[in-house]
């Protein structure tokens, strides 16, 4: 068959028939693949992208008004790749799109839904679509995603878009007591910082907390003559004790030389001691994090004539 000429967004049958589209033509080119039809009353032509971007302009057509994106999806918009977790780029999951208490789920196969209650100044908009704020956010990922890792990450990839301070998300948590995951919140929302980079900083940067170390600066700068030569992923300057991520993205076999050769200026000239953790050392039965973090921590500050924590 001939194929119409299509429009390059998704379209509702409303707008198919502006286009000369009726429902017996919709049906055919759904049929050979030329469109695909994910959710009631809206069309997609198949040569675009499936994406999170793509799923909530179709979602904006036909979203009920009381309607809201939330969690990891809200996250995504407002931070973009910044805010996945690893290996969450691999596929395009349900957006995560919520209605008021009382309001009854959403039910159609793009989205994973449920009722949540919102108050107005916890909504905005993004072209044209009602998401959680960065704070809302922030509080909602920090008490509801699976595991302690995600939660913090949630906060500081909220925490680093700079639209609201670390003391203002502290001063929400309360309105959540007696709400579920508002343990988690309490624990880790003083933990958030939003100088973490990626979600492997964010995990080593929680292991050194539960390690008992003091809270490290992050994105340290390393200056020559005024000009940053280095930037570390977190540290204690008082101490020039350090710890570093390095991840598969950004720390290739290819990245290994130049890596080894910053630290060991760093370590010579400096005298900085840097951690360097990667995939293995973070995650899984032979995470060794907090045992190497504080071993390091006491032998630096036994080399400036400190006691070791051990002792105190």
């Amino acid at each position: 068959m001939e194929t119409p000429a299509l429009p390059d967004h998704p379209f509702t049958c409303a707008m198919a028939r502006d286009l000369g589209l009726d429902p017996a033509t919709l049906f055919r080119l759904v049929a050979y693949g030329v469109l695909r039809h994910p959710v009631r009353d809206v069309y997609v032509p198949a040569t675009i992208t499936d994406s999170i971007e793509l799923r909530c302009r179709a979602l904006t057509l036909v979203l009920p008004e009381d309607a809201f994106v939330c969690d990891r999806t809200a996250a995504w918009l407002h931070a973009g790749d910044r805010a996945l977790a690893p290996n969450e780029h691999l596929s395009v999951p349900p957006i995560s799109c919520f209605r008021p208490s009382d309001g009854g789920r959403l039910r159609n196969k793009l989205v994973d839904s449920g009722e949540r209650e919102m108050a107005p100044r916890d909504l905005m908009s993004i072209a044209g679509l009602p998401v959680t704020t960065p704070l809302r956010t922030a509080l909602d990922l920090g008490r509801l995603q699976r595991t302690a890792d995600l939660k913090l990450h949630g906060m500081d990839a909220m925490l680093s878009l700079g639209t609201f301070r670390h003391e203002q998300l502290l001063a929400e948590v309360p309105r959540f007591n007696r709400r579920r995951g508002v343990v988690a919140l309490r624990v880790l929302a003083p933990l958030a910082d939003g100088g973490s980079e990626s979600f492997g900083e964010t995990a080593v940067r929680r292991r050194w907390h539960d390690a008992g170390l003091p809270r490290p600066q992050t994105q340290i700068p390393v200056l020559v003559d005024g000009r940053e030569v280095a930037r570390l992923d977190m540290g204690l300057e008082d101490l020039l004790f350090g710890g570093e991520y390095d991840g598969a993205q950004w720390h290739a076999a290819d990245r290994t030389e130049h890596d080894d050769v910053r630290r060991e200026w760093l370590s010579r000239t400096r005298g900085w001691h840097l951690e360097v953790f990667r995939k293995h050392h973070v995650f899984g039965p032979q995470q060794e994090v907090e045992h190497r973090l504080r071993t390091a921590y006491d032998a630096c500050r036994a080399r400036l004539g400190l006691r070791p924590t051990y002792l105190l």
